[in-house]
């Protein structure tokens, strides 16, 4: 056989740990001391002192920071923004958004169009989200005649008066006086004169399946929301953006609307953004925590438990202030 190779066998034999240098543990920087651990507390020594002992390391340190974020917003009298899917709404955390809206602690929402639609059902019979597997058997996932012909009427309205679709809807669903008028982010948005914004994309929704809804008056009246959202965006310097349970939408209308702020001039620099939910997706990853700003946070977990959490640590600080 001509011009065989053969690779030369290595031999190794272990190596001799005497070499090795070593110092001394006391010279090492750590990243974890008992400074920073969780310290035990009894219910009765109540909820400042529950946040207080919290550790003061990675996701529980990132959650009090968010919280210092918010709180320090508050006082300069700066926007916090809360972005936000459907999912949030049909958690239940309605009545904790309108709490901190009433508060002045959350100054503008903005949500995508599914979360619009449950909020309007929850106002008119305090009930949302159908059987989606069991209703597609048949063809009946969506076909509910009332809510297409709410989002129908506030579209137009908002598209000819030039309020948008967030403010017409709201206004909508305080005129309508249903039992759960008081249920609504959309009503409670319009009665404290709150900017609330919703952000459709066409199919992703059920009304559109509606031979009633008009294209014309749902893309108008969102791109006035649009607009809105802009400018609520343009005076971010100094605030707070939380994304909630938006993976795709929120971020992608966020990062546009940011674009259009500095495009024109407007310093946005200087906020703080948040991405609360179970799992963290790419683009709120991306979009939210990464390009537009130097301090973004992102607490991971379900949002009927994060956000009263968040709620509590807010409404904790803010009355430890004020002693």
């Amino acid at each position: 056989m001509e011009n065989q190779h053969h690779c030369e066998i290595r031999k190794y034999t272990p190596l001799d740990l005497g070499k090795i240098s070593t110092y001394s543990i006391t010279e090492r920087q750590n990243l974890s001391n008992i400074h920073l651990f969780a310290k035990p507390t009894e219910p009765t020594d109540g909820i400042k002192a529950f946040f207080e002992s919290l550790p003061e390391i990675l996701a529980s340190a990132n959650l009090r920071k968010v919280i210092d974020a918010i709180v320090l917003a508050r006082q300069n009298k700066r926007p916090v923004v809360m972005s936000f899917g459907a999912h949030v709404i049909k958690c239940g955390l309605s009545p904790l958004i309108i709490d901190l809206m009433k508060r002045n602690i959350i100054t503008a929402l903005a949500m995508n169009g599914a979360a619009a639609i449950h909020d309007y059902e929850i106002s008119l019979i305090g009930a949302t989200s159908e059987d989606v597997a069991e209703s597609l058997r048949d063809g009946s996932f969506g076909m509910t005649k009332e809510t297409p012909e709410a989002f129908q009427i506030a579209s137009s309205r908002g598209a000819t008066e030039g309020i948008g679709l967030g403010r017409a809807m709201g206004e909508k669903i305080i005129a309508d006086n249903k039992a759960y008028t008081d249920l609504s982010l959309l009503a409670w948005s319009a009665k404290l004169d709150i900017p609330s914004t919703v952000h459709v994309a066409f199919g992703t929704d059920t009304i559109y399946m509606h031979p009633n809804i008009s294209g014309k008056d749902m893309g108008e009246s969102s791109h006035i929301d649009f607009r809105i959202l802009a400018s609520i965006v343009s005076d971010l310097e100094g605030g707070v953006w939380l994304n909630v349970g938006s993976a795709v939408i929120m971020p992608e209308v966020f990062l546009k609307a940011l674009t259009i702020a500095r495009n024109v001039g407007n310093k946005v620099e200087n906020f703080v953004t948040v991405n609360m939910d179970m799992i963290q997706h790419y683009r709120p990853q991306t979009n939210v925590l990464k390009r537009p700003t130097r301090t973004g946070y992102a607490l991971t977990g379900h949002h009927e438990i994060m956000f009263p959490l968040l709620r509590m640590g807010i409404l904790s600080r803010l009355g430890s202030e004020n002693e």
